[in-house]
């Protein structure tokens, strides 16, 4: 599917990766509506692309505001949602609130106005503690640990079921962490803010060995524009979904994060650990190694593969935060 031309509505799209996602799609061309009601997005994140798009504040689980900007879309790229993996200990209403309920209600509305085409950005998290690393889209059995990869699993799996019954083009990206210019959460962010406040002491979630794959933005965006231009679609009126992994092609501990972000900062801080949970990680759901194989991305064709890799991805990210 090619972009230029095409009338997209970007759910989410003032947020960290949706905004992102919006100024690329404004390069390629397309025309993009942003549906945002700035929970978590920040309307000065659309700046690069504010005289080229429509931007809406509202609630994309509305269907009185779907049904007011869907008609004539030939596409979705459903980004919002509640992204807080930590917070599903204490709130999981809010990831089923955020999370499946709003999908569905998008599903729908792109049902009730024929919208055949479907971007949903996923997460890693649905694969659990994966015995096979790094981990491929066809692993299974998928056992979440977390409330957030719950819900983000029953999401792909609502999609499927319209991709199946209504005849739905969706492409399920499934993210490792994703860092960059603009982050608003995350690892990355808590640290600088801890070194800010304390710049002699660095308090660490877990026991500091988590290792984890972390894709700059830039290269995450840029992989979903590679699978949505390259993806072959059946004709017809037949339905597909695309699980697509979009990852860096190695990965660090937190320590060595850590020590990145001090670096940047130029201080040396004592670490705390704080232990967290009982395998190490960081929080109750924290998966402590995960890394995605991203080949089935990369053999769509040439064009895509990440140019950066963990250690650039922090750095570039600490320094755009400071």
């Amino acid at each position: 599917m090619e972009l230029k031309g095409k009338r997209i509505l970007v759910t989410g799209g003032a947020g960290f990766i949706g905004s992102h996602a919006v100024d690329r799609l404004v390069a390629e061309g397309a025309v993009v509506t942003v549906l945002d009601n700035l929970s978590g997005g920040r309307e000065e994140f659309l700046a690069p692309s504010r005289g080229n798009i429509m931007f809406v504040r509202g609630d994309c689980g509305d269907k009185t505001t779907l049904d007011r900007l869907l008609p004539g879309m030939d596409a979705v790229w459903h980004l919002a949602a509640n992204p807080d993996v930590r917070s599903g200990e204490t709130d999981p209403f809010a990831h089923y609130d955020q999370n499946i309920r709003v999908t569905y209600e998008v599903l729908e509305g792109m049902r009730r106005h024929r919208v055949r085409t479907l971007v949903f950005t996923s997460t890693s998290t649905v694969y659990g503690r994966a015995s096979v690393l790094p981990t491929p889209e066809e692993y299974g059995p998928l056992l979440p640990i977390s409330v957030y990869g719950a819900c983000k699993l029953a999401c792909e799996a609502l999609i499927a079921s319209f991709a199946g019954t209504f005849g739905l083009h969706a492409f399920l990206f499934r993210f490792a962490n994703v860092v960059g210019p603009r982050s608003t959460h995350g690892v990355i962010v808590d640290f600088v803010r801890k070194l800010r406040a304390d710049p002699e002491r660095l308090e660490i979630l877990g026991d500091g060995r988590q290792m984890k794959s972390y894709v700059l933005v830039e290269d995450t965006v840029a992989g979903m524009v590679h699978a949505v231009r390259h993806t072959p679609l059946p004709a017809g009126a037949d339905g597909s979904c695309h699980p697509y992994n979009i990852g860096s092609l190695d990965g660090i501990d937190v320590v060595t994060l850590a020590n990145l972000v001090a670096a940047e900062m130029k201080l040396t801080p004592r670490h705390v650990f704080t232990g967290g949970a009982a395998d190490g990680g960081g929080w109750k759901g924290d998966v402590k190694v995960m890394g995605l194989a991203v080949g089935k991305l990369q053999r769509l064709g040439p064009g895509w593969t990440p140019r950066h890799g963990s250690a650039d991805a922090v750095r570039l990210t600490a320094r755009s935060l400071l």
